[in-house]
């Protein structure tokens, strides 16, 4: 039954058109889906997998991603932060913990909402 869970939930993530980067708590990049493969591959795309996520930063934002991740680890109801808004792909960016069954930090990721108006036709199949 887990193994068909992780197939459905690995489904839902590989579908989204958004950039989806989880990281283990020691910042290690553990998956990327296809969309983020895609927008990062001038940085390396699928090849980050196994990289740590704070070599792809700054300082200053490295310092702030330890922030978040920290705050994360105070109570299992810190779950959502927004971290910035991107003009020129006009979305919002926030981290999101991961946690496990228990309610333990287990990792994080970033999750992108786009605020541009849809442009697929209404059920166009």
């Amino acid at each position: 039954m887990e193994e068909a869970m992780y197939g459905y939930f690995k489904s839902i993530i590989d579908q989204d058109r958004a950039s989806v980067v989880i990281c283990n708590l020691d910042h290690e990049i553990i998956y990327m889906n296809p969309a983020a493969v895609k927008n990062y591959a001038k940085r390396g795309g699928s090849a980050l997998v196994g990289q740590n996520l704070l070599n792809c930063h700054n300082q200053a934002s490295g310092e702030k991603i330890q922030k978040v991740v920290d705050w994360f680890s105070l109570s299992a109801d810190n779950n959502l932060v927004y971290t910035y808004h991107n003009e020129k792909q006009n979305k919002d960016v926030y981290m999101v913990a991961l946690r496990d069954g228990e309610g333990r930090l287990m990792g994080y990721y970033e999750k992108h909402e786009y605020r541009n108006r849809e442009t697929m036709e209404k059920n166009d199949i």
